[in-house]
């Protein structure tokens, strides 16, 4: 695959936004469905607001959830950082626990499962463990399962099957990116219907995806697009090209008028299709009087824990910068030490409180270098990584001192942070404080009730995006 120039997504017909948002809105005026998301890490809603985001899945609380009036609601599983046996177990529980909410409150529903949009992920597990145990409760079998990475925020677009991650000014086919090389989730295709045949182990063909190309979502063939989905049989995979909203508002209109016509389909998508088919409008991005309306004195706490390469430039750049606040670096090779990880963790906690307590905001960053032992395996550096994560999230949990706001850098870290060290069980989406980088208000049981709490992925932004963010939060 050839690495392509940004300008080529120019090279197509215009989008009719206007035309497509009417044909949307009208089919999704009388769709009647629930749409559940199955979020493998926090960064997922990272394109809607107005929206509740559980971190648990109980018979109770997902009656709740079936029984508020929005349209959607998403479920966070972090399942990105489970094993495959633990992602088969819960993935069956969500699933038997959707369909009985769905009999109690008498609400159809349309389930998501929302994975990375660089490809990483237990795919093709979770979508197959949804089908399989949904299908042995209900009287119907899923026609096909909806592919869709598309994710313009985080420069993630499909063209001709190809799916491309932006990079400055160029388009990376995705196999050829870092993320291809994720030690649990590597792959070498970037075209989606090879991506597919690879994951599935040859299971699904290439030569048997249905493809929806950009030219006809240009041509808003809605009709052409319906008959493709509902002609679909036997879990065939649809992989929808996308470059902007425009054309996915035409793919949902399609696919929404298929779902009323009696078809069934399972999703497995990137952020950006939750939102359309969510029906979920724009909104401008978050400002200080939003994250923090309440003038608080107090600093804020930002903990970076990524590692990726784009993290690190993020990282830099704010190191650089020179802004008003104070780094401390949390020594992961301490882990090597006797109890050494237990004390780096004191004197960060110690450093931390005295300093949000006189209004500085504290940057905790895990060591940008592991110097571990040679010979050291997979299933140890595992080990390491959720001690570290552990000893970060506890830094939050224990925190006696409330900061202003709180950003974790990465997803597994967000994930942990909000779920462990601030006990997280509901959370309303506020919306994003930049473009892909979402932000919570916590629930009334978590550590510090009614806090913003940014959400930000290793992946996303431009090198300046994290320093904008702190300046705008701490100026």
């Amino acid at each position: 695959m050839e690495i392509q120039p940004l300008n080529i997504l120019d090279s197509f017909a215009p989008a009719d936004d206007i035309t497509a948002s009417r044909l949307l809105a009208e089919e999704l005026a009388d769709l009647n469905r629930k749409i559940v998301v199955l979020d493998d890490d926090p960064t997922g809603i990272q394109t809607v607001h107005g929206i509740y985001v559980y971190t648990d899945w109980s018979p109770e609380t997902l009656k709740e959830a079936f029984s508020d009036p929005s349209p959607m609601f998403f479920i966070l599983t972090n399942s990105r950082s489970l094993s495959q046996a633990d992602t088969t177990r819960i993935h069956r529980e969500i699933a038997e626990n959707v369909y009985k909410a769905s009999q109690e409150t008498g609400k159809e529903f349309l389930l998501l499962s929302r994975g990375d949009s660089t490809l990483r992920g237990h795919y093709p597990l979770e979508p197959e463990v949804l089908k399989a145990t949904l299908e042995g409760l209900v009287p119907y079998s899923f026609d096909a399962e909806i592919f869709c990475p598309f994710f313009p925020e985080g420069g993630r677009f499909t063209v001709n099957n190809i799916h491309y991650v932006r990079e400055g000014d160029l388009l990376v086919p995705a196999g050829e990116t870092e993320f291809a090389k994720d030690k649990t989730f590597s792959f070498s295709s970037s075209d989606l219907t090879a991506y597919i045949e690879e994951k599935t182990g040859g299971a699904h063909k290439k030569e048997d995806c249905i493809c929806i190309s950009i030219e006809e979502l240009r041509a808003m063939d809605i009709d052409g697009i319906t008959r493709k989905l509902t002609e679909a049989e036997h879990f065939a995979r649809i992989i929808v090209n996308a470059v902007c909203y425009t054309d996915l508002k035409v793919f949902a209109a399609a696919w929404a008028r298929a779902m009323k016509a009696g078809h069934h389909y399972l999703a497995r998508c990137a952020a950006a299709l939750p939102k359309v088919i969510g029906g979920i409008s724009d909104k401008p991005l978050l400002t200080r009087q939003d994250l923090r309306p309440d003038g608080s004195r107090s600093g804020g706490l930002i903990i970076i824990g990524s590692h990726v390469k784009k993290t690190t430039q993020q990282f830099r750049e704010l190191m650089d910068a020179h802004l008003p606040l104070e780094p401390l670096e949390f020594r992961v090779n301490t882990y090597f030490e006797d109890g050494g990880l237990e004390e780096e963790t004191k004197r960060i906690l110690a450093e931390t409180e005295k300093l949000i307590s006189s209004g500085t905001t504290v940057l905790i960053y895990t060591s940008r270098e592991l110097l571990a032992p040679e010979g050291f395996s997979e299933e140890e550096l595992l080990s390491l990584s959720v001690r570290i994560s552990e000893a970060l999230t506890s830094i939050v949990s224990l925190l006696p001192v409330r900061p202003s706001f709180i950003l974790a850098k990465g997803g597994i870290t967000s994930s942990d942070v909000g779920t462990i060290g601030l006990h997280v069980k509901k959370a309303l989406v506020l919306g994003q404080v930049k473009a892909g980088i979402p932000v919570w208000l916590t629930g009334g049981e978590s550590t510090f009730p009614g806090m913003p709490y940014i959400i930000f992925p290793g992946n996303v932004g431009a090198p300046e995006t994290l320093r904008e963010i702190a300046e705008e939060l701490i100026r």
